[in-house]
């Protein structure tokens, strides 16, 4: 009889052991899980959605994008040339902090990268004095003619227009020679795909690169909406529109662009 107590005595500390044990490994599991969803976010990757339709039609309003915040990663250092890291270069389609107010993210393209000579001659992108050669530009031909964005840079302080930034009206001339705009060191000149419907480069300057978060990889979800869906940036607003997309999800879903690569 006191053998059988001990032997369920010992049973039922084996359980309580057991259950620690398993409570214990669930906890580190769920610690390591987030810890690895916390360094992917913030090193490799991130998701992004469009708010705008300014890089119409390769990205459209309510397009969801996986960013990969590694590519660009290299400053420099020695160990830069064991990683696979690569420079920005002209034609990639970058996320960044806008320079101004709260500094949220915009996407555009890489039109020049430093060194570079920027021209614009009757909506004509000109690169180092060679025309550069745009597929995935989309221009609106009911867009009224633009005397600054499709001839560009100003020539003079007096063409600027009411809708350039104040802080580049005052310096855009400093970085225009013989009629063409010079990207300094470590800045990107930046425009989007819809040029006819694209605040950009032309209106508020150079993109850092230190601003840059990454270049986007994959379409994960799309979604159809416009800019206005995205207008109302309170937590509120933020809700009731993911309440409504859930609530006609699967009308509301673009599914022939899911998993569509970027470029």
């Amino acid at each position: 009889m006191a053998e059988a107590t001990h032997v369920a005595v010992e049973s039922a500390v084996g359980r309580e052991e057991k259950e620690h044990t398993s409570l214990r490994e669930y906890v580190e599991s769920l610690l390591v899980t987030v810890i690895l969803a916390l360094f992917g976010t913030s090193f490799v990757v991130q998701a992004f959605k469009i708010p705008s339709q300014s890089m119409e039609q390769t990205l459209l309003v309510g397009d969801h994008l996986l960013v990969n915040k590694f590519v660009f990663g290299g400053r420099g250092d020695w160990y830069d040339r064991f990683l696979p890291y690569r420079s920005i270069r002209r034609g990639d389609i970058i996320v960044f902090k806008f320079p101004f107010d709260d500094h949220p993210h915009y996407v555009k393209r890489v039109i020049g990268i430093p060194g570079d000579r920027v021209r614009i001659v009757d909506q004509q992108v000109y690169v180092n004095e060679r025309p550069l050669a745009e597929p995935y530009v989309v221009h609106d031909p009911t867009s009224p003619y633009d005397a600054f964005g499709d001839n560009f840079p100003p020539t003079n302080p007096h063409f600027l227009q009411r809708s350039v930034r104040p802080e580049w009206a005052q310096q855009i001339m400093s970085r225009v020679k013989d009629g063409e705009l010079l990207v300094p060191p470590n800045h990107y000149f930046v425009m989007g795909d819809n040029r006819d419907h694209s605040w950009d480069g032309r209106y508020w300057g150079f993109v850092d690169r230190e601003a840059v978060m990454g270049r986007p990889i994959l379409i994960y979800w799309s979604v159809d909406a416009t800019s206005a869906d995205y207008t109302d940036r309170s937590f509120l607003g933020r809700l009731i529109g993911l309440a409504d997309t859930l609530a006609h999800l699967p009308m509301k879903t673009r599914w022939g662009r899911m998993f569509r690569g970027v470029h």
